[in-house]
């Protein structure tokens, strides 16, 4: 071999081995990224080889000296074909598959990645809303709590950086866990054993934030080489099956793990799609790989949520076919997603509009995150977009911004709950907005506030949809019997009970009446309520028979 083409060939395997290094791709070659990468690598190992058997490469001087001229390949006659033949079959053959995994060819593949969609019942299907577990804590106010709570240690606070939190129900509560990452490359060589512990983020108390400190974050993404989260995942559990979406998640037991997609593509280079997760621990570097089916109970979530909103748009957008120019059935899904949790389980939510016709929501969709099985509810009515900008309209003065809104069961009616905060990020009042009327929206400085607000507006637009909202106004005298008061992220909510009708639990808010304070047992009282099928009853009015300020004013 010559001189000049072991050099060459020397180069271009570093060059190689670099980019596997610090990119850590897929070696499989089935898959487009790698394919690409191989048919680069070969074509210039090919062309080192064998250039100066096909001809050579002439340089013409310029016509005026110091002026560059033309450089010009100069094939030989009798010059060897095959290595030209070699490059364009394999060129060939990467466009050919290219080109026959395009939705052009595979329509109905593209069509059918998504599964049916399972229309389901709102109110049966949808548990009903315990408004004291609403998550009220959204990801960049979690994100804020948790740099606050690691400011507290100013020692531990120069050294790491947190990385991006993680919504997941660990031990049936809802939180956000958030690791912990090296600041820089010279705070990982001093500290090869990786960042201490991680902060979790209560999702329905943000006065909830606790930093755990008994575990280390040794594998992540800010660490570097054998450290670095993809590369040792690479090539230590998957180095020739796709990886992609890794997310941080706690076991019950609070050890962290990451768990990182693992998929392959159905055609071709197109419609990717998830087979399992690589499940790494932080600290250890133990890896397991799973089926979707073989996950352990405690992993949330795998499929990705740009794989499963690119499938439903798919299944949208070729509902008829490739060809549906008068936009027949289509539909795509509404601007933005966001995580919520039924019955255990984590989903993807979000709403479902027409092509073509205006902007409302024709339904919305529920897709789980682990076994992709998608529900649809068919209630036409408001996208979240359209929901935030009611919202912000009852508190314009303000210039309060509106949360992507959650959807829940209240009253067995379907309806956007969200936030508003101010320009800091801070919560200032709470809303909610009826799906199918997006004008009919309850706001309020406590959530409890915000649904009575809510349930006001809905008998005053004089709504005859399933629920207790439509029940007569109820006034009642009697004495108190006990009453008791419990603090939480809504404020305080006072419980009392009536000698008259022991059988019923009232309860209220303490911002309704000042009096609520200083209520004993004995009293005579006052109370209004719109009566509900359960025993709990919200009031709406409370007066307290035993002062009257009015004559004391």
């Amino acid at each position: 071999m010559k001189h000049w083409k072991l050099k060459a060939v020397l180069a271009t395997l570093l060059v190689f081995a670099l980019y596997v290094v610090f990119q850590h791709p897929n070696l499989n070659p089935l898959y487009p990224e790698s394919a690409f990468m191989y048919c680069v690598l070969i074509t210039v190992l090919v062309a080192i080889f064998t250039l100066d058997r096909i001809g050579r490469v002439v340089a013409q001087p310029g016509p005026v000296q110091g002026v560059p001229g033309s450089v010009r390949f100069e094939r030989f006659q009798n010059g060897s074909r095959w290595p030209l033949i070699l490059v364009a079959v394999l060129w060939g053959a990467y466009f050919i598959v290219w080109a026959g995994s395009s939705v052009l060819f595979q329509v109905n593949a593209f069509r059918d990645q998504m599964p049916e969609l399972i229309q389901m019942d709102f109110a049966e299907d949808f548990d009903t809303t315990d408004t004291s577990q609403l998550p009220i804590v959204d990801k960049a106010m979690a994100q804020k709590l948790a740099d606050k709570k690691l400011g507290e240690r100013p020692s531990l606070g120069s050294q790491v950086v947190l990385g991006e939190p993680t919504l997941q129900q660990v031990n049936g509560k809802l939180v956000w866990a958030v690791p912990t990452y090296h600041s820089g490359v010279f705070k990982w060589l001093t500290n090869l054993e990786g960042t201490p512990g991680y902060v979790v983020v209560s999702a329905i108390n943000p006065q909830d934030v606790q930093y755990v400190d008994g575990y280390t974050i040794k594998y992540q993404p800010c660490a570097y080489l054998w450290q670095n989260l993809m590369f040792y995942a690479r090539f230590t559990a998957a180095p020739f099956t796709g990886l992609t979406d890794y997310s941080f998640e706690l076991d019950d037991s609070g050890q962290p793990y990451w768990v990182i997609t693992t998929y392959k593509y159905l055609r071709g280079f197109s419609l990717p799609e998830a087979t399992g997760a690589v499940v790494l621990n932080c600290s250890t570097g133990e890896s397991q790989r799973y089926s979707i089916g073989e996950l352990p109970d405690w992993v949330d979530r795998v499929q990705p949520e740009d794989f499963i909103v690119t499938q439903l748009n798919n299944k949208g957008e070729y509902v008829h076919g490739y060809l549906n120019f008068s936009d027949k059935d289509k539909y795509r899904t509404s601007p933005g997603e966001t995580l919520i949790y039924n019955d255990g389980s984590c989903y993807l939510f979000t709403g479902l509009t027409s092509v073509g016709g205006d902007e409302s929501a024709i339904g919305f969709v529920m897709v789980d995150m682990v076994t992709k099985e998608p529900h649809l509810y068919r209630i036409s009515g408001a996208t979240e977009t359209a929901a935030q900008q009611s919202a912000q309209g009852e508190v314009q003065q303000y210039g309060y911004q509106a949360a992507f809104p959650l959807i829940v069961n209240l009253n067995s009616r379907p309806t956007y709950f969200m936030t508003l905060k101010d320009n800091e990020g801070l919560i200032k009042k709470y809303a909610y907005v009826s799906v199918e009327d997006y004008q009919t929206v309850g706001v309020g400085d406590t959530i409890d506030e915000a649904r009575l607000s809510y349930e006001k507006a809905l008998r005053a637009g004089g709504s005859t949809m399933v629920g207790n909202v439509n029940s007569e106004l109820t006034s009642l005298t009697g004495t108190v019997q006990r009453i008791g008061s419990e603090y939480n992220s809504s404020g305080s909510t006072y419980y009392l009970v009536l000698n008259e009708h022991p059988e019923l639990l009232f309860s209220v808010q303490g911002s309704l009446s000042a009096e609520l304070a200083i209520t004993q047992p004995g009293d005579q009282v006052k109370v209004e309520y719109y009566p509900r099928t359960s025993q709990a009853q919200e009031l709406t009015s409370f007066d307290n028979l035993q002062f009257d300020q009015a004559d004391n004013g």
